[in-house]
């Protein structure tokens, strides 16, 4: 696309990619495709039918909805329309909403059946044109009511024309608008495309807001601009991020500081939960890639972490972060791990980005350079703390002054809605002022080093102003005064309450009775803007002879206060007793899906007081994005998947416990015993196919099958083995090789008995012995099952336990994948989970020579010999009482383990 005058050239230009994908929405149980002929064919619609709706231009039209395709269809006819854009928050607080409506003059809003109380609420209703986006052709409101072919005229838009109304939290409480023009958005798309940061090649993970101006530039227009696909997650938990990533074939994620923290946090998780092996090696190969990466500028984490890129989806590349500061720390943890970091900075009143930090050349610590045709200048005197001297200087660009940064562009805007004071203190000189303080290197990288004023920007990119969030949660009849403050990345509070708050007055009543207010006001707050924790002081807050908190003295006076600070009233952490427990609240715990989580967070959080009132924000400090990590650790603990409405629901440790029982059917099925003890009653009918006896064809092209691989492997291999005399000879049995080539089950059948087969079956990876018809009939014959560790744990044991319970024998590799090095790797719980409720004799298998014949990685595979060992069986008693560690599953497994890397040891 050439270079974009204004934005009608972006939506002119959609129809140039209309045989490729647009727009990939994640459903629940299907995926929501749009291709860009859909989108062209309505937003065309829309234009027409936003005309024949009395939409005039440069009318302002509000959207107050969460992210879908609709969305993106009338934003884009609205734009054609030559009408202006006016994304909503759909946190925002009631004051705040009825402000911004009332604002803009929008006559129009789209928004979602769920929105529409609160527009009602406001008294808005009748002063709006509103249309919805989720209902059907039966309801009036519907926006497919739009849908027109009748074509109208198309309406001129000048570059300076306003496009998009975004607002922003100002310093007076009241959210600011923010006018972007078509030149402003169409300057940055420019730069964008040519910057390289993004191509039609790319598919573009979109989890943010389209209300911030990060997301709507860089994460929709940009890519819909070169023709790139849009990926929107179904929500934000962990499991429905990896499943985007995965199933929408990421490439470029666009992200906020704390996604790509819980991200981190959630695979370093994962390491550790996988064992004390697999959490040394992951510690090690970690290590050596960042010092490779920091040390010598080498990209090895690709390689050397090549699980964990199977895992979060094997074709991104580039994480690209806005919105807040990225740790330097963080930054150089994804680098290891084999990402390339992409950063930016700017803000909504620059459309929004002033530096870029492109990827694979990213200065880590820095924002970057400023974007070609923007200037960037320092003014030392707006420092905070500025010495006269410091005043007298002129602004500059000399390398290492700090001070404000100024800047000037054409992204930037001309001045706030309404707001003419605001406006002119906004600019100095032409230059507009950011309210950041940074300063230049040598090179000109600019570096951000904190705010000019007391604006608090979270790593979500959400701008709170510390008092509105005070003069909130001090309407509680409880509190007499409140400091808000960022502390390790959260908001929190120091808190002086009100004499006789409690009344009976004494530590253990006047905290609960904080907790309870704080709890009680955080309902009527955005979750962004909710106290995750507080400290409780009685001195009064330090402030100034006018009355105004000092600000710079709040971090101390909070840190004193929380390390001498009761929590709960004192009461030592851990879980209460069961015997303190409500009626009610016991029988909830009985239930097994709650009891599991239970359990989980008496593990996670060893040091917090855990009952079932415990807020989950306040008392265990998680906060909106932390779920996305947390949902993870839960889903792979326990099978239980929260989705992001059932989160949404969740204020205390009850609400979880309940929403977990209703994620996994009510409590009606036990977990995760149930798969052991009743298998088929978990698997479904097409499940159920694949442990049917073979037919008599089927088991005539059986044996021609087993016949034809024994030869095969023979001649070409000339597969051997030892111990072949331990296998008991009447009675099932376990046997778990190794893994390090796909030609290691064919090794083991080859030397195992016809009559041994039949009674054999075989735990099959689903992505390759099962991934196309050819595989999945030779599957089939081979007595195989399928297994996915990873998204379907439940089912891969239930098939494995049915096996069992029918008396066969099982053929189980336990590290879950072919090792890429070919040496012993960690191995996966569920060797154990079966040990433990199957009496049957394990028998350790190690398979040599299979990786030098077909390696991971290789296509084809070379003429090695190969020899297969049998060790002596292993009865199931045997093993728990040797086996060590915290989990007797992981005992298991760790104790088989080291048995199979001796017998490889043995016979090497």
């Amino acid at each position: 696309m050439s270079d974009l005058v204004t934005l009608h050239s972006l939506t002119g230009g959609l129809a140039g990619h209309r045989g490729k994908p647009a727009m990939l929405v994640l459903r629940a149980k299907n995926i929501n495709r749009w291709s860009y002929a859909k989108l062209v064919d309505r937003v065309d619609q829309l234009t027409n039918g936003l005309a024949g709706a009395g939409v005039q231009k440069g009318d302002h039209v509000a959207m107050f909805a969460e992210n879908q395709p609709e969305w993106i269809a009338v934003c884009l006819a609205t734009i054609q329309a030559g009408a202006v854009v006016v994304p909503i928050d759909v946190q925002l607080g009631e004051k705040a909403l009825g402000h911004v409506i009332a604002d803009s003059g929008a006559r129009f809003i789209f928004t979602s059946t769920a929105r529409v109380k609160r527009l009602t609420a406001l008294g808005l209703g009748s002063k709006l044109k509103l249309f919805l986006l989720d209902a059907d052709e039966e309801d009036k409101r519907s926006w497919r009511h739009l849908l027109s072919d009748k074509t109208t005229e198309q309406r001129r838009v000048d570059p300076n024309d306003p496009a998009l109304l975004i607002y922003t939290s100002g310093t007076t409480g009241n959210p600011k608008g923010v006018p972007l023009t078509h030149a402003n958005l169409a300057f940055q798309i420019n730069m964008l495309l040519e910057s390289g940061l993004m191509s039609a090649d790319d598919r573009v993970l979109l989890p943010l807001p389209l209300h911030h101006v990060y997301p709507f530039v860089v994460g929709m227009l940009t890519p819909l601009a070169c023709g790139a696909p849009i990926i929107m997650p179904h929500s934000l938990t962990g499991p429905e991020i990896i499943r985007a990533l995965r199933q929408g074939k990421v490439t470029m994620i666009l992200g906020v500081p704390r996604l790509y923290r819980a991200l981190y946090a959630g695979i370093e998780s994962r390491a550790e939960s996988a064992g004390r092996i697999a959490a040394a090696s992951f510690k090690s190969l970690f290590g050596l890639s960042l010092w490779l990466r920091q040390r010598l500028g080498l990209r090895v984490g690709k390689l050397l972490l090549r699980s964990v890129h199977q895992q979060m989806g094997p074709s991104v590349r580039v994480m690209a972060s806005g919105g807040a500061a990225l740790e330097p720390e963080l930054a150089w943890k994804l680098e290891a791990l084999g990402w390339q970091i992409a950063i930016g900075y700017g803000l909504t009143e620059t459309a929004p980005l002033l530096t870029l930090n492109p990827p694979g050349k990213a200065r880590i610590g820095s924002t970057g350079k400023p974007i070609p045709g923007v200037e960037l200048r320092i003014d030392p005197s707006a420092k905070p703390d500025a010495s006269e001297e410091q005043k007298k200087q002129p602004p500059t660009d000399t390398a290492r002054v700090e001070g404000e940064i100024l800047a000037r562009g054409p992204n930037v805007f001309s001045g706030y809605r309404h707001l003419p004071e605001e406006s002119r203190r906004a600019f100095t000189g032409g230059w507009f002022r950011t309210g950041d303080l940074g300063y230049f290197d040598e090179d000109g990288y600019l570096y951000i080093t904190g705010r000019a004023n007391t604006l608090i920007v979270l790593e979500g990119g959400k701008k709170v102003q510390p008092e509105d969030v005070e003069e909130a949660y001090q309407e509680s009849a409880t509190i007499r005064e409140i400091g808000v403050l960022q502390k390790d990345a959260k908001l929190v509070a120091l808190v002086v309450p009100k004499t006789g708050a409690a009344r009976k007055g004494s530590g253990r009543e006047a905290d609960a009775a904080i907790h309870e207010a704080i709890k009680e006001r955080s309902k009527h707050l955005p979750s962004y803007q909710r106290i995750s924790d507080l400290a409780i002081t009685g001195e009064p807050l330090p402030r100034t002879r006018l009355g105004k908190i000092q600000r710079h003295v709040l971090a101390d006076r909070y840190d004193e206060a929380a390390k001498g600070k009761t929590k709960h009233g004192g009461a030592k952490p851990g879980p209460v007793a069961v015997e303190e427990l409500s009626e009610e609240d016991r029988a909830l715990l009985e239930t097994p899906a709650a009891k599991e989580v239970w359990d989980w967070l008496a593990e996670r959080f060893p040091d917090k007081r855990l009952t079932p009132d415990a807020n989950v924000q306040l008392d265990l400090g998680i906060d909106s994005m932390e779920w996305l990590n947390l949902t993870l650790e839960i889903g792979e603990r326990t099978g239980i998947e929260l989705n992001e409405e059932a989160i949404g629901r969740i204020d205390s440790v009850r609400d979880l416990l309940q929403e977990a029982v209703r994620a996994s059917g009510a409590g009606t099925r036990p977990r995760p015993a149930q798969p052991m003890e009743k298998p088929e009653q978990v698997l479904n009918k097409d499940q159920k196919r694949w442990l049917k006896p073979l037919g008599p064809i089927q088991s005539v092209l059986a044996l021609g099958l087993m016949t034809f691989n024994r030869t095969l492997m023979r001649l070409l291999f000339r597969v051997r083995a030892t111990g072949v005399e331990h296998l008991p000879v009447d009675g099932q049995f376990i046997l778990t090789p190794n893994h390090a080539s796909y030609l290691d089950p064919y090794a083991v059948a080859a030397v195992l008995s016809t009559q041994q087969l039949r009674q054999t079956h075989w735990a099959g990876w689903t992505g390759a012995a099962f991934r196309n018809w050819f595989f999945r009939f030779v599957s089939r014959l081979g007595q195989a099952v399928p297994i996915d560790p990873e998204r379907a744990i439940v089912s891969s044991l239930a098939f494995c336990a049915a096996v069992l319970k029918r008396g066969n024998n099982l053929v189980w590799f336990a590290e879950g994948e072919r090792s890429a090095s070919g040496k012993l790797q960690p191995f996966k719980p569920g060797i154990g989970m079966l040990v433990e409720h199957f009496d049957v004799p394990v028998v350790p298998v190690y398979i040599h020579g299979s990786h030098r014949a077909w390696p991971v990685g290789k296509s084809l595979p070379r003429f090695r010999k190969i020899s297969v060992v049998f060790g002596n069986p292993i009865e199931a008693n045997e093993l728990k009482k040797k086996a060590k560690g915290e989990d007797a599953h992981e005992r298991v497994a760790l104790v088989l383990h080291d048995k199979i890397r001796d017998l490889g040891h043995g016979h090497a």
